[in-house]
């Protein structure tokens, strides 16, 4: 590091890492700020499905799937119902497919394409991962490539509580220490990358509050960091009212069902025994759902050959671990199992095999169930979580911080929950994966402007 300080301070330990890659690799020197000690497994990439959605992968080509970054804005825009940022979308969806490439091969990361089920809103299998389909095992990679890169320091724990801006440009971050004290950075260029607010209670209760009372699934850092300083230095934000959220948290556990279970046929009952929507719409959107059922809870319900294919994700594998998962060779057995109404299941149950065979149609409208559910049957008992927020910092597509006129405050970047997503207006319009796409991708671009700035 020179004596002039970094040339990038990184603000957030989780996607902002590819931040801090992609400007090493470009010839910068980095510095990382992280707040958490246990940021490895903590913070909301390490939480994550690691799911990374790339349009137009070498990948796709070898598996013979036609897409293209048109064909995912597309999907965008109608998941959105037309309400996202076009140009964000855009340029996220160009950077998709270059960016799991660049970690593939300049990173080491062995990732692979998503083929065994398809995300809802997805028109095609464009999700890549990582072995265990774990955020914390993407996580662990870049830490690595991070610990092996001599341009790149870390300074945790630690915060990022305001950046130094004169004459419209970045002059310095400044970072609290755990004993309070403060320092001052100097700096040219600062990635605000500290997600969004689902850490704030009183912040979710302002801007999302159907989603307000589920349990907060995220990094208790979360605290709208990045909107405090945005706000101090006159950025606009936009889509405070967008967040992901899940239908399917373990309420014995806390640990991810998953949404696999889902799309491979499962459904979900509420504690009456009774489904109540179509659950492949969607398990963001979902969250609010159940959230509004009696006792805010419900169960989802699958088969042996459903739990099976799940066990390749290591959130399903914990939950399965845990004890949460409850057996019975048949129906009214799942009802004495779960403490649901007996009547209300068989009938509810029998309605789906109907709906499944194609001998009725789904009155909530779903089209898709997998296969027949079949003895014996599997339930977990679920409720409905907050995962993170969506909206963010206003920026454009090489993830710099916007003012309300348009202006660019020169040398700041957001990225990830930080900044203004892809998502829309609450929780409907969250596709998989598109939570880490924009941390991920942001910060890979916003990498690229700061060394062409620098030199």
């Amino acid at each position: 590091m020179s004596e002039d300080g970094p040339d990038l301070v990184v603000a957030g330990a989780g996607g902002g890492l590819v931040a801090a890659l992609r400007a090493a690799e470009l010839g910068l020197d980095v510095l990382v700020v992280e707040a958490s000690e246990h940021f490895k497994r903590g913070n909301n990439t390490a939480m994550s499905t690691a799911m990374i959605p790339g349009a137009g992968s070498r990948w796709q080509r070898d598996a013979g799937i036609e897409d293209s970054p048109a064909t995912f804005v597309d999907d965008v825009m109608r998941k959105t119902k037309g309400s996202a940022d076009r140009d964000l979308a855009q340029a996220l969806a160009d950077v998709s497919a270059p960016l799991v490439e660049w970690m593939a091969d300049h990173l080491s990361i062995p990732l692979t394409l998503v083929t065994d089920f398809a995300y809802p809103g997805h028109s095609a299998l464009r999700c890549h991962t990582v072995e265990g389909r774990h955020g914390s095992i993407l996580l662990d990679h870049l830490v690595r490539a991070v610990t092996e890169n001599p341009r790149i320091d870390v300074l945790s724990p630690a915060r990022l509580t305001d950046v130094v801006v004169e004459d419209g440009r970045v002059r310095g971050a400044v970072v609290t220490l755990p004993d309070g004290t403060t320092e001052a950075i100097p700096t040219g260029a600062v990635l605000l990358a500290t997600n969004g607010y689902g850490g704030d209670h009183d912040r979710v209760a302002e801007h999302v509050p159907e989603i307000a009372d589920a349990r907060y699934h995220g990094s208790e850092y979360s605290r709208g960091d990045a909107l405090a300083i945005g706000d101090r230095l006159g950025a606009a934000s936009a889509y405070l009212d967008s967040y992901q959220g899940h239908a399917a948290l373990s309420k014995k556990a806390s640990t991810l069902v998953g949404w696999a279970t889902i799309m491979h046929g499962g459904v979900v009952l509420d504690v009456t025994g009774r489904r109540f929507g179509d659950e492949t719409t969607g398990y963001s959107e979902y969250a609010a759902h159940l959230a509004a059922r009696p006792d805010s809870e419900g169960w989802i319900v699958i088969d042996k050959d459903i739990h099976d294919k799940c066990l390749s994700f290591t959130d399903f594998r914990q939950t399965v671990e845990s004890g949460a998962v409850v057996w019975a060779d048949d129906l009214s057995a799942l009802a004495a199992a779960t403490g649901l109404p007996v009547e209300a299941v068989v009938e509810e149950m029998a309605a789906v095999q109907r709906y499944a065979r194609g001998e009725a149609p789904d009155p909530f409208g779903r089209s898709s169930f997998e296969h027949q559910l079949t003895a014996p049957y599997a339930a977990v008992r679920i409720v409905p979580a907050l995962f993170h927020t969506q909206g963010g910092l206003v920026v454009d597509g090489t993830a710099r911080v916007l003012r309300p006129d348009g202006t660019a405050i020169d040398g700041l970047f957001a990225s990830g929950g930080a900044a203004m997503g892809i998502s829309g207006h609450g929780a409907a319009g969250y596709l998989a994966g598109n939570g880490l796409l924009p941390a991920l991708g942001l910060a890979y671009l916003a990498a690229g402007v700061a060394a062409d700035s620098h030199h």
